[in-house]
């Protein structure tokens, strides 16, 4: 028979009871249950270990970087710095593989937002008259700002009706507002100006020598816009058309192919700037067709037409 020790003490003291296995009881007999233990602070060791996990986490984030800056690099391609040679070898390639416009297209394209079609209409009592090809049509360009048109006044002379064709396409009617018969030219002032125009640039004759290069840009035969190239051929030259206009002087004398419907248009330099009004054509027979001479008024009588001084 097992022996039972008991402890008793005040009512609010718990009782203990040894009598083999079982729960604490209270005075009551009832469960009471154990109060959780305090938190213990961490020891030196535990201390050290968390300071070292958390340097580990910077110096892990840290090597990443370094790692991304790394590969960063290695794949970026090194700055590559250019020699002479190597431009040199660029250009060459280009002009092999992409030939360049020619210096004569170059400057026709300078100047051609600035030519205009002169087309006229006859009074009735010349209709009939036998006249030559491409009275009635001719050439022109624009030199200044407010839309003022030089052209060859035979290409408009007694005229009922001027119209004017500019570079967009836009067809304008033109008064006659200046003339110099003794230089067969002619300013013509159109009634409205298209948004785009463009005055062309002009240049004097003066530094002109035989043998540079020049474009004559105008309507032959009313065929437009055409092109043609050549060289000046001589300076200073005289020309009578023998029906009745005077004898013009101090003309340019080039090669570049003309016909009626090119007078008035301009005889452009290779870099573009008008240097004279085409005027005439030269030939000893009674066929108006361009044998290799053609003959242009000088800019600095085309600006005395326009009442400017010359350049």
């Amino acid at each position: 028979m097992n022996r039972a020790t008991l402890y008793t003490r005040s009512p609010r003291t718990r009782a203990r009871r040894t009598e083999g296995p079982g729960p604490v009881l209270d005075a009551a007999g009832a469960d009471e249950p154990r109060p959780p233990p305090a938190p213990r602070a961490p020891g030196p060791v535990r201390r050290s270990l968390q300071r070292h996990r958390a340097g580990g986490y910077f110096l892990g984030g840290l090597a990443a970087a370094l790692l991304g800056v790394a590969l960063q690099a290695r794949l970026t391609p090194p700055a590559q710095f250019l020699t002479q040679e190597d431009v040199d070898a660029a250009v060459l390639h280009t002009l092999e593989t992409k030939p360049l416009p020619s210096r004569a297209a170059q400057a026709a394209a300078a100047v051609m937002p600035s030519l205009v079609r002169v087309r006229t209409n006859l009074p009735d009592d010349r209709r009939n008259i036998d006249l030559p090809r491409g009275r009635a049509t001719g050439s022109g360009v624009v030199v200044t700002d407010d839309g003022s048109i030089l052209t060859s006044l035979h290409v408009v002379l007694g005229a009922e009706r001027i119209t004017v064709t500019f570079h967009d396409g836009q067809e304008i009617e033109a008064d006659l507002v200046g003339a110099r018969p003794d230089k067969d030219l002619a300013v013509l002032r159109p009634r409205k100006l298209p948004d785009d125009l463009r005055p062309a640039t002009l240049r004097p004759v003066a530094g002109l020598q035989p043998g540079d290069e020049v474009v004559a840009v105008g309507f032959p035969f009313g065929i437009g816009a055409s092109v043609s190239s050549g060289v000046v051929s001589g300076l200073g030259r005289e020309h009578s058309a023998g029906d009745g206009r005077p004898t013009l002087s101090n003309l340019i004398q080039f090669d570049a192919a003309a016909n009626p419907g090119n007078s008035g248009g301009p005889l452009v330099t290779m870099d573009g700037q008008v240097v004279g009004i085409v005027a005439a054509i030269v030939n000893p027979t009674d066929q108006a067709v361009f044998i290799g001479i053609g003959l242009a008024v000088p800019i600095e009588d085309a600006a005395s037409a326009l009442g400017m001084p010359p350049a």
